[in-house]
């Protein structure tokens, strides 16, 4: 059965086209195809929101959804058999348009109208509205993309207390700041490190004085040169630039998203700031971030989420990381981007916590299961079931490097793994490098 692809909708914000992920009887996989309620009172139907960011500031984070969606519909075609019964998979999806108010309003959406047996979140910035809803409201939540902090502690909770319904896996702030000194101590700088962040959750976790990036600063024995928050709208960092060029930056760092940074080192490079090392979060996850650079882009040194390098397989299709970043650049032209794993990770733990439950359309059931959960994925290991912090799972990461591709390659750019210091067992590909030495 055809399946609608994920658009962005083209006024009103919410994705209204609801796209059905499996085989059921010809009529009533007509009438949910139309969006009509009567498959989705079926008792053999479980509906999922969906709930990420297709258009926006955030878009290229969700560049990958509908081709994820396609592989997810491929593996739930017939139905899945859980316990005696099969069912039939809906999956209301919704654009945030990488906007916090939507983020209210498709939640409200896909809670309280489309009256969902299981939300997920891919774009972090909503799930702090739906968390709150489905909490409320006793509908099991699984979100990603965002550290672990701004999860727990933007809403209002600690590690011990949790949430009653919403879950969420990702790794957190101390990680990325852990590989982020290690890189740093491997090469030979001033130690005095300049920092911006843009002010939404993750921002502000990396910010934070007593957990993020000026606490590990002042931990290592960096100078922190810290020109505070920046709102998402921002075009201009000329007094950043001025304030790390009077204090002889030589390291640049904080939370940015690409087309900050690209304004930031326009600028930066006007005024003739030239740091040795540049290791921005969230900025250079995307290799068009790197192509936008141009020969700038060589030795910009990033958190990895998730690379074809990581020694791990999908629950789903079986693929390696490898075989599902080779799957994506045959299929699109396009070259692998980190949120492709965790885009299919989400997929995997909503298959695993439904098959877990013991029935998947009782809510509570479901709950218990994601509670429960230990599940092998294709970016590592997704453990609530043994974390510390309720939940909760804490994922793997590492740090690495883009570099110019050998000559011959397909994409200007490839990403290394150069710090593995949260990940012993996912291999380190070369060491980091500074800027003078590539230019």
């Amino acid at each position: 059965m055809a399946a609608s692809t994920v658009t962005p909708a083209a006024s009103g914000g919410a994705l209204r086209r609801r796209t059905v992920l499996a085989a059921g009887a010809a009529g009533a996989a007509g009438a949910a195809s139309l969006g009509l309620p009567a498959l989705a009172q079926s008792g053999n139907t479980i509906r999922i929101g969906y709930i990420t960011a297709l258009s926006g500031v955030r878009a290229n984070f969700g560049e990958a959804d509908n081709w994820t969606l396609d592989k997810f519909k491929a593996a739930v075609k017939g139905g899945v058999k859980i316990g005696a019964k099969t069912y039939n998979i809906e999956v209301v999806a919704k654009d945030n348009q990488s906007d916090p108010n939507r983020s209210q309003v498709v939640s409200n959406e896909a809670v309280l109208r489309d009256k969902v047996d299981l939300v997920l979140v891919q774009d972090g910035d909503a799930a702090g509205p739906a968390g709150q809803l489905c909490d409320v409201n006793g509908i099991p939540m699984l979100s990603t993309m965002m550290p672990w902090q701004a999860f727990t502690f933007g809403r209002g909770s600690t590690p011990e207390k949790g949430f009653p319904f919403s879950f969420h896996f990702f790794w957190g702030a101390d990680d990325v700041l852990k590989n982020f000194f290690a890189m740093w101590n491997a090469v030979k700088t001033n130690k005095t490190v300049g920092t911006f962040y843009v002010d939404n959750p993750p921002g502000q976790a990396f910010a934070d004085a007593k957990t993020g990036l000026p606490a590990g600063a002042k931990q290592f024995g960096y100078k922190e040169i810290n020109t505070g928050f920046f709102k998402i709208s921002t075009d201009d960092f000329s007094n950043q630039v001025q304030a790390f060029k009077s204090g002889n930056a030589q390291i640049v760092s904080g939370f940015a998203f690409a087309n900050h940074f690209a304004t930031f080192w326009k600028q930066a490079q006007q005024a003739g700031l030239k740091p040795e090392v540049v290791t921005m979060a969230a900025a250079f996850l995307f290799p068009s971030a790197l192509q936008s650079l141009g020969d700038g882009g060589d030795g910009m040194s990033t958190e990895i989420w998730w690379t074809p390098a990581f020694p791990y397989k999908s629950s789903i299709t079986g693929q390696t990381a490898r075989e599902l970043a080779a799957d994506w650049e045959k299929s699109t032209g396009k070259q692998w981007t980190q949120p492709i794993g965790y885009g299919h990770a989400l997929w995997e733990t909503a298959l695993a916590a439904l098959k877990g439950a013991a029935d998947p359309k009782d809510r509570k059931a479901v709950r218990d299961a994601i509670a429960k959960m230990k599940l092998d994925s294709v970016v590592g290991p997704i453990n609530f079931k043994d974390s510390p912090i309720k939940s909760i799972a804490v994922t793997q990461m590492v740090g690495g490097q883009w570099r110019k591709a050998k000559a011959g390659s397909k994409f200007p750019f490839e990403l290394l793994i150069t710090q593995n210091a949260t990940a012993p067992n996912i291999p380190v590909e070369s060491s980091l490098k500074l800027l003078s030495a590539l230019r």
